[in-house]
């Protein structure tokens, strides 16, 4: 036996020299030289192909007798079936004493059931199907949206149907939607940056505008849940309503689906439904809040904008990247030249449908405060005075422009974006329109629409922070500041 594992032994041995050998040449032939490495090249010398062109995907959109238009987007990428519908309403239709109506009437679409199924009831025939149907309404639109398996189409969308048609606004859910809504009045002021936004959107619009008011205990004790039937039934009617459908399904089979479920709905709104007010700035000036217990101050600086609609819209996109991000003035001169805050913006932020605004700002500590908002003070009077450079034109462009793919990435997106198109009554190439536009822009565009869009004697400024630690003193930015009040007010009862 010991003779055998010795011979064995022997004749293992000049095999493993042989494999190490046979490895050793393999691995020396076969691994690069460090001068076989790929040498680097300056950035400036890369070469990257073309993009390809973008694809649309087919869609259909036609339109039921009773006025709902429909968009149909076929994809089966995956067995997924998902939609939205929207509608023509908002909060602006709701009087100020009523504010938070319409957010209320939205949740409670979904969430307070329908004429067949309670509450429960809905939601666990959508767990069931591992499906959903959510509803809400805001500023100008509404909407409900649903997400389901192919499989079970059919069913959910029956459902989702329901609670487009026949909700039931459930008391017991209403009253608590009420109470999450009295919840948020409690901690309102928990955050600087919420202080921050909520004042100065009052301070351009004014505070009765719905694009700026606050719902408050008294305003919420108003709404009775006859306030939310009647404004559900004002409101949501099939001609007043955009719906789209983008998945796995066969167009054939889902327009009879529609039919079936959505033909027959009628509405009971009478009228025509007003158009949303423009919004116009209402006060100018600096003002502050008091929060003693903050170390550091938030700013917004800013005033009325804008609608997508603007001339100026691709020029002012081109000088947003100018202004914002890192490489852009601000970042480079407020934050790393002079230290004074680790995050600093300033956008002009158009609307579809009525101005939106363009605010700067950022956070800083207290004892620089002033330079702040000094420094962001003359970087948009510069911006205003100066044409940018030719280097800087090309960095922002190429920073729009290669972002523009991101607008296609799915074929849910296409459709999102044709709905909002038909809603707000824009053209459906307006996308290709805005594309087109910043790559004919111009230093000289860019600077006009610069003088036009930015106007220094309607700035707002709001600063939140601690009035013991700002130093120096506000005033000494030209003006004394004005005193907000943010106190909530109690509930009445």
């Amino acid at each position: 036996m010991g003779l055998f594992r010795g011979r064995s032994h022997n004749r293992f041995i000049p095999f493993f020299f042989l494999a190490a050998a046979t490895c050793t040449i393999l691995l020396t032939l076969l691994w690069p030289s460090p001068a076989q490495a790929i040498e680097p090249q300056p950035y400036e010398d890369l070469v990257f192909p073309p993009l390809g062109e973008i694809q649309i995907p087919e869609y259909e959109r036609y339109e039921l007798d009773n006025g709902l238009v429909v968009y149909l987007v076929e994809d089966h990428d995956l067995p997924l079936v998902s939609g939205s519908a929207t509608f023509r309403t908002g909060s602006y239709l709701v009087p100020p004493e009523l504010t938070g109506l319409a957010g209320i009437t939205g949740e409670a679409m979904r969430l307070g059931g329908t004429s067949n199924h309670a509450p429960d009831e809905l939601n666990q025939l959508l767990e069931q199907r591992a499906a959903s149907v959510e509803t809400s309404i805001d500023s100008t639109s509404g909407s409900a949206g649903f997400f389901a398996l192919t499989e079970d189409l059919e069913d959910v969308f029956d459902l989702y149907a329901e609670v487009i048609m026949q909700p039931a606004f459930d008391e017991t859910q209403v009253a608590l939607i009420e109470g999450r809504t009295a919840g948020g009045i409690a901690r309102r002021n928990d955050d600087p940056g919420d202080i921050a936004s909520r004042e100065f959107r009052k301070l351009i619009y004014g505070d009765q505008s719905p694009y700026a008011r606050t719902i408050e205990y008294a305003s919420l004790e108003n709404i009775s849940q006859n306030d939310i039937v009647d404004f559900y039934k004002q409101t949501i009617a099939p001609q007043n309503t955009i719906l789209g459908i983008v998945g796995d399904f066969d167009s054939a089979q889902m327009k009879a689906l529609i039919a079936q479920t959505l033909g027959s709905w009628q509405g009971e709104m009478d009228g025509a439904i007003a158009s949303p007010p423009a919004g116009e700035q209402q006060t100018a000036g600096l003002f502050f809040i008091n929060q003693p217990q903050l170390t550091q101050s938030t700013i917004h600086i800013g005033h009325i904008g804008g609608e997508l609609s603007s001339p100026y819209h691709a020029s002012m996109a081109v000088l947003n990247e100018v202004l914002n991000g890192f490489g852009g003035r601000l970042f480079n001169e407020i934050r790393s030249r002079q230290g004074l805050a680790y995050s600093v913006y300033a956008f002009w932020s158009p609307r579809f449908d009525y101005n939106g605004i363009f605010i700067g700002g950022g956070s800083t500590r207290s004892e620089a405060t002033v330079p702040f908002v000094q420094s962001m003070y003359q970087e948009l009077e510069k911006i205003r005075e100066q044409p940018i450079t030719e280097t800087e034109l090309a960095f922002a462009k190429d920073s729009v422009l290669n972002s523009f793919v991101f607008n296609f990435q799915t074929p849910s997106q296409t459709l999102s974006r044709l709905i909002r198109y038909e809603y707000y009554g824009y053209p459906d190439d307006f996308v290709f329109q805005f594309r087109d536009g910043v790559e004919q822009a111009t230093t000289a565009s860019v600077l006009e629409a610069a003088q036009v869009n930015l106007d220094p004697e309607k700035l707002i400024t709001v600063v939140v922070g601690n009035a013991a630690e700002i130093e120096p003193d506000l005033a000494t930015l030209g003006t004394e500041p004005v005193a907000i009040d943010v106190t909530i007010p109690g509930p009445t009862a």
